[in-house]
């Protein structure tokens, strides 16, 4: 197949996406045509050489770069996609498209919107999967109306800031949470953004910062847990794998224990969970993933409580790390599914979405 590989991209997960396209370049079966559109901080596509295809290939660490000299890409509504070149649009080959893009313009429905429009097959959720899954107020609503266990949350808007200097919405959160809480916006990734508020000088800082990055933040009551995650792929009829377990070193799972700090955490997989536990958390995984209308596949985030093995239903992640120390390609290694056969799972689930949606009526 000709695989187009979308990377880079606007958010602040820029970083996390070179090096989680890296590794799919370099797992990615070499029968496959592969291209590379690289988007930069401004998000504006580019169409990458080969020659600098086979000089990621060659290295065997490292994240991808991006030729920002390199010609921009069209997307040619019905069409698919084009290089955009002194001697015009030059059509840009590709069956299926692999967009490994992490947060806000990658991860939220915009890219893969732009994707229908040019009828090109994707790897990953559609456009209203995507959007529910990067937001967590909506996804959170779903999964709590359809009785999986969640952890309350309170909604602060922009606007709710400016209310009397945001004295009312921090005194409602005061009235429902006793400190500490966890802010964090509302469909941000990798936890930019978030924070541990222990007093009211804090809940203020900590949403104000969370706005930086949406419109609205949640608040939720910090619990000490567990933190839990399962891998799901799949369609009508998802699978899970067992879950993993990260024991963070920091005082919370945050962007630097993630990306920065190479002791950050520890990666427990499969997690040391009692066989009835582990089967309801993947349980609960599958049912979220069809709740929140997802495909493809997405990494599934779970709380277990410290004090009584309660579960909470936490976020999922419709584009997960790629990285080879990333959790989603671990757990699934771990149920029985090498790196290499998941991608080609993963295409194969893209092209069977677009078979279906290709046979489907638009017009009488």
């Amino acid at each position: 197949m000709k695989v187009a590989i979308l990377y880079g991209g606007r958010s602040g997960e820029h970083e996390v996406s070179l090096a989680s396209a890296a590794s799919v370049v370099r797992k990615l079966d070499r029968r496959h045509t592969v291209v590379l559109i690289g988007i930069d901080r401004e998000g504006v596509w580019r169409y990458q050489s080969r020659a600098f295809l086979e000089r990621a290939r060659a290295s065997e660490s490292g994240p991808l770069e991006i030729d920002l000299n390199a010609p921009p890409v069209a997307i040619v509504p019905g069409k698919g996609l084009a290089a955009s070149t002194p001697r015009g649009l030059e059509p840009i080959a590709a069956d299926v498209v692999f967009p490994v893009l992490h947060g806000s313009f990658g991860e939220d429905g915009t890219v893969q919107g732009a994707l229908e429009t040019a009828r090109l097959p994707y790897v990953g959720a559609d456009v209203a999967g995507s959007a529910i899954g990067m937001d967590k107020d909506v996804a959170k609503r779903l999964w709590h109306a359809a009785g999986i266990p969640v952890l309350p949350w309170r909604v602060i808007r922009a606007g709710d800031m400016e209310e009397g200097n945001g004295e009312p919405a921090l005194k409602a959160v005061e009235r429902e949470f006793p400190y500490p809480v966890f802010v964090k916006p509302a469909s941000a990734g990798s936890s930019v953004g978030a924070a541990k508020a222990a007093n009211r000088d804090g809940l203020a800082a900590a949403v104000r910062d969370a706005l930086r990055y949406d419109s609205k933040c949640l608040v939720e009551p910090f619990t000490p847990a567990r933190e839990i995650e399962v891998s799901v792929l799949g369609d009508a009829a998802p699978r899970s794998f067992p879950p993993g377990e990260i024991a963070p070193n920091h005082e919370f799972y945050d962007y630097e224990a993630k990306y920065v700090d190479p002791d950050g955490a520890a990666l427990l997989i499969p997690a040391p969970l009692p066989p009835g536990l582990s089967d309801t958390i993947r349980s609960l995984a599958e049912r979220a993933y069809r709740v929140a209308e997802l495909s493809g596949m997405a990494r599934v985030d779970f709380f277990v409580s410290k004090d009584d093995e309660s579960v909470w239903l936490n976020e999922v992640n419709t584009i997960p790390g790629f990285t080879h120390i990333s959790m989603f390609p671990k757990m699934a290694e771990a149920g029985g599914l090498p790196y290499a056969e998941l991608l080609e799972e993963l295409l194969a689930l893209a092209l069977d979405r677009s078979k279906r949606r290709a046979a489907l009526r638009f017009r009488r």
